[in-house]
């Protein structure tokens, strides 16, 4: 994922509600949101290149969602990030246990943001910061930064999924994802990629020469244990291409 906002609730009716971006390459293979043929019970888009995900459920409550950290100068990690989500989902060690034996070989991955966590408890992990956080509940926002940084597209989404939690339905957490206004350029940050890179990067839904998003996901957490998963996919110039609808209990 390249944008992730989301309200932490625990004790309320629901406990999360979440709505994200996928920004990659238009020529990087994936398949959509489903339940994976070779591990029941996972919920998640593939990525066909590295076998992992960037944002799933399982049938027993387990959530994550994966972001990259935008720095050119980084070393590159011998593995992939995809990998990290896909092995919390699949395995049954806490997300606190699991964050801290990450932690212990986070150099064998490019930087990165993870939450990991179920409808009881959220964690955040950035594998510069080094710190694994139990979140408050509250209103967050993330992207290729740490949690909360104040992009444009962040603070802009972050309001949008303000204004739908009176009545968060998975089409209006959707649209806010489809926003492609342009801040101005005062405000863009400095990653370091060049003015061109980050004025394609700093809108909420990207279209750009062979990059740009390709799926937008909105997922309702119940506090009965009830899941919504919608996820629409898009192909180059942000064409539509094909949309999920998941329901299931944990």
């Amino acid at each position: 994922m390249c944008l992730i906002v989301f309200a932490w609730r625990p004790g309320h009716p629901l406990p999360l509600v979440l709505a994200a971006n996928r920004d990659e390459f238009y020529d990087r293979a994936a398949t959509p949101l489903g339940e994976w043929a070779d591990i029941p019970g996972l919920y998640a888009g593939r990525d066909l290149q590295a076998g992992g995900t960037w944002l799933g459920m399982t049938s027993k409550g387990r959530f994550a969602a994966l972001t990259n950290i935008r720095d050119p100068r980084q070393p590159r990690g011998a593995r992939s990030r995809g990998e990290l989500p896909l092995d919390y989902l699949r395995g049954e060690v806490s997300a606190p246990a699991f964050l801290a034996e990450l932690a212990l070989r986070v150099d064998e991955y490019s930087g990165f943001n993870l939450l990991l966590g179920d409808r009881h408890a959220l964690y955040y992990f950035n594998s510069e910061e080094g710190e694994i956080r139990r979140l408050l509940p509250g209103l967050y926002g993330l992207s290729n930064a740490g949690l909360d940084t104040p992009w444009p597209k962040v603070l802009r989404a972050t309001a949008a999924l303000a204004a739908t939690l009176d009545d968060p339905r998975p089409e209006r957490l959707l649209d806010l994802l489809g926003d492609r206004q342009q801040p101005p350029r005062v405000l863009l940050p400095d990653t370091g990629v060049g003015l061109d890179w980050e004025m394609l990067l700093a809108t909420v839904f990207i279209v750009g020469p062979g990059y740009g998003t390709r799926a937008s996901t909105a997922l309702l957490m119940a506090g009965d244990g009830g899941v919504r998963l919608v996820e629409r996919s898009f192909g180059d110039e942000g064409r539509a291409i094909g949309e999920a609808d998941l329901r299931f209990d944990t």
